[in-house]
């Protein structure tokens, strides 16, 4: 039996990496239960989810590495899988339900634990087995069972709706509840916000350990995996938030390198220059940070003029962001900041940047949106819940919000500057587009990819808060660094 004396009331990785205790958790339960009351929600409800299930690859008895499902992490802290979980309103009190495993575990799996174990462990008022929960549930005579039913607005998934045969024997609401808890994510918590700065703390020494490594003729999976060895061993970070991007030369035109198709597998050649999109993940709360440099270590004039007109566009945002600001007049003006230094180069003439930007020149070379919301998902729920609709236009239409920036918030700024062969071509024979496209200055850029420079920023009560601070950002900077690693 295991000794719940010495079960731990939070979680941490290790020595020297953060740890955040249940009331994290526990803060998040009560914000959605108080606003769910302020809300009317009738008296008797019981709030109840289902948490990630293991899964087998394919047809094969090979576990997958398992992730908690998000909001049963924000609400529960639970890392283990095929919990259910539930929240009495009224009260406040919060159930668990673990899964009865076999005999066999033990041999298997490990220590078989107890309800009394992860009562301490998760901080939940009470913890049944799963097979005990319409028992439980009844006791609490609820006047309905509120379960997630919703559309995730980035991939366009609907949620898994809990749909247990004994579910049948409850009223179920399954139309308030996604919003209002996707509602509560967007805000983060005091709690919240201090690991969302210890991820981009660790995530910045990762990349800077990347930057140190990389060079001509190394591959570029050898900054992936860098990156992952630091995260892991220096933060306690098994994941990271979503598929690396470890981009090279003509390479960084395409926004979402790094697939299986594109697995990182390109050698470095001399005077490419990178572009690398890598953020870990700690309790399920992740990082998003891009970093472009040159693989030598050395600008040339072009590179060094793309860059520093990417880096102006972040730094002009970042710098006006605050309450109240609406996010796609920031991509608009990201978009303008572009365009007039294309101008100063030659690369676009003939117009204003008002007619420019009515012409959609911007979406050619930052043809994705300028940023997103993050927290448990690197595209974090709540873009499109109380938000206007979604803008149809090249570019800022697949920009993942359009809020009114609100403290609390944690979001990323992410301009780029592309020379993408394909939107190129398209741009060269809209007539619209090219009365103002200097093509032969254009076309000194060709095949240099690009440049994209991506920071999480947190929205406070008069600006913002940089928490991808900790890596370097001007040409010098980066130059300077990268001499010491450099023959």
């Amino acid at each position: 039996m295991p000794n719940t004396t010495d079960v731990p009331d939070y979680y941490q990785m290790g020595p020297g990496t953060l740890k955040i205790p249940n009331s994290v958790f526990a803060a998040n339960r009560a914000k959605i239960c108080k606003r769910l009351t302020e809300k009317g929600i009738p008296r008797g409800a019981v709030l109840f989810f289902e948490g990630g299930k293991q899964e087998q690859q394919y047809d094969t008895d090979r576990d997958m590495e398992f992730q908690q499902e998000s909001y049963f992490m924000y609400l529960f802290g639970v890392m283990e899988a095929d919990f259910l979980g539930a929240i009495d309103v009224d009260t406040g009190k919060s159930i668990l339900f673990m899964p009865r495993l076999p005999q066999s575990y033990a041999v298997w799996m490990g220590e078989l634990k107890t309800p009394d174990y992860f009562l301490k462990r998760y901080g939940a008022d009470h913890v049944f087995y799963k097979d005990e929960a319409s028992e439980q549930l009844q006791k609490l005579r609820p006047s309905a069972l509120y379960v997630l039913n919703g559309v995730n607005s980035d991939s366009g998934a609907a949620f898994d709706t809990p749909n247990l045969e004994w579910m049948k024997d409850f009223k179920v609401n399954d139309s308030l509840l996604y919003n209002e808890l996707a509602e509560c994510r967007v805000r983060k918590s005091s709690e919240e916000m201090e690991i969302m700065r210890y991820v981009n703390r660790i995530s910045c020494e990762a990349h800077k350990e990347v930057i140190k490594m990389m060079k001509p003729n190394r591959m570029e999976y050898e900054g992936e995996a860098t990156f992952k060895h630091y995260a892991y061993m220096k933060g306690g970070m098994r994941f990271v938030g979503y598929t690396c991007i470890c981009a090279s030369g003509a390479n960084n035109a395409v926004l979402h390198y790094g697939h299986a198709g594109e697995p990182n597998d390109k050698m470095v050649k001399e005077g490419d220059m990178l572009l690398f999109d890598m953020g870990a993940e700690y309790a399920g709360y992740t990082a998003d940070i891009t970093v472009s440099f040159p693989a030598n270590g050395k600008f040339t004039e072009k590179q060094k003029f793309v860059y520093n007109t990417c880096l102006k566009a972040n730094r002009a945002v970042q710098k006006t962001m605050k309450p109240g600001v609406k996010w796609p007049d920031m991509h608009r003006l990201a978009e303008k900041t572009i365009i007039e230094e294309f101008i100063k180069q030659g690369i676009l003439a003939n117009g204003t940047v008002k007619e420019m930007q009515d012409a959609h020149i911007g979406a050619i070379f930052m043809p994705h949106g300028l940023g997103h919301l993050i927290g448990l998902d690197v595209h974090d729920v709540g873009g499109y819940i109380n938000a206007p609709p979604r803008i149809q236009e090249p570019g800022i239409k697949y920009l993942r919000t359009t809020r009114e920036l609100e403290e609390g918030m944690v979001i990323t700024v992410e301009p780029g500057v592309y020379f993408n062969d394909a939107l190129i071509e398209e741009a060269y024979k809209n007539d619209e587009q090219m009365k103002y496209i200097v093509k032969s200055e254009l076309e000194k850029y060709r095949g240099m990819g690009g440049v994209r420079i991506e920071d999480g920023v947190a929205v406070t009560a008069n600006g913002s808060e940089l928490l991808s601070k900790d890596v370097q950002r001007s040409v010098e900077d980066i130059e300077a660094f990268m001499k010491d690693y450099r023959p």
